[in-house]
């Protein structure tokens, strides 16, 4: 219905919007929580379902202002045979490149699974209303310590991990959907190079909060989820794009797993079993590649965000 407006009104528009569906809906699940802090667990499980119910009705929100805005295109692969159940457990494991994938995976999911719980970085608490809100969902913040941090200050070593351990526990009593954006960072053509990523349009994959989470939960979760985002057209910032109404199609593969195929043991303490695990979210992250790049073939070839990684180019422009 306003897809007629130009970009540089529409997305600061939608900007305003999103802001006030996020003050809304985060404001209503703090008041919530503050039933949570009573040393009553029935009636704490009952309110974590309240909170839940309301962060869906921010992502239904978030898809009709998009809706009403823009144009852009959703195509999904995978989905609706994948037999998903709200009632069920499942890990998620997704690339990452813009702050946009929160919108479009919570989109794309809301009717099959429960409602997310991401992996955040210990600083999103500190953002006002979502930090809060983030963490009366039970959100997992993980706290990341640098080679040297460790090196200066041992006890340091584990902490991350143990956090996403504690974090799981949570997760034992309530339906849950556990995402992992498992390349730590979002992708740039700067972050792709410094890394010397082995893969056209991904980052390298981090293996030890999912290895965890699988030892904390595995026997719970029902299966693993692949899901796979792509922007077939996306200029450098996607996620103002999106606002702008500049995104013709938002393109997401889902590929449910059987736990069966998931190595399983002590990451902590076994380097066989790290090596193997590692050797397997390097193998899946391979059919990952080809995904997109099969997406992208379909849309014409990279284009745009894409042609701006090293190994995405044709090898006679490198």
């Amino acid at each position: 219905m306003l897809s007629f407006l130009p970009a540089p009104l529409l997305a600061p528009l939608n900007a305003l919007l999103a802001i006030l569906n996020v003050l809304f809906w985060g404001s209503l699940i703090l008041v919530l929580a503050l039933f949570k802090l009573l040393p009553i667990p029935p009636l704490r499980l009952k309110i974590s379902a309240l909170c839940n119910a309301c962060m869906h009705g921010w992502v239904s929100v978030n898809y009709g202002l998009l809706r009403l805005t823009t144009k852009t295109r959703w195509r999904v692969q995978g989905l609706e045979e994948s037999g998903l159940s709200k009632q069920g457990w499942y890990l998620v494991l997704a690339n990452h490149l813009s702050w946009a994938d929160i919108v479009v995976v919570t989109v794309v999911l809301r009717n099959h699974v429960p409602m997310l719980k991401f992996f955040l970085k210990q600083q999103l608490f500190y953002i006002p209303i979502m930090g809060l809100a983030c963490w009366a969902l039970d959100m997992p913040f993980m706290r990341r310590y640098t080679k040297s941090q460790i090196a200066k200050n041992p006890a340091l070593k584990g902490k991350d991990i143990e956090t996403t351990r504690r974090s799981c526990e949570k997760f034992k009593h309530l339906p849950t959907c556990v995402i992992n954006f498992v390349e730590g960072s979002r992708l740039t053509p700067g972050k792709h190079q410094r890394q010397r990523s082995p893969f056209r349009y991904l980052m390298k994959p981090k293996a030890g909060g999912i290895a965890f989470a699988l030892n904390t939960l595995g026997s719970q979760f029902d299966q693993l989820l692949d899901v796979t985002i792509v922007y077939p057209d996306a200029p450098e910032n996607i996620m103002w794009s999106l606002l702008g109404g500049e995104l013709d199609n938002i393109c997401v593969a889902v590929q449910t797993l059987p736990l069966s195929e998931v190595p399983h043991g002590d990451y902590d303490s076994d380097k066989a079993y790290r090596i193997e695990f590692q050797k397997w979210l390097n193998g899946l992250w391979e059919q990952k590649d080809d995904t997109i790049d099969g997406i992208l073939s379909q849309q014409g070839g990279p284009k745009a965000f894409y042609q701006g990684l090293p190994s995405a180019r044709p090898a006679e422009s490198r």
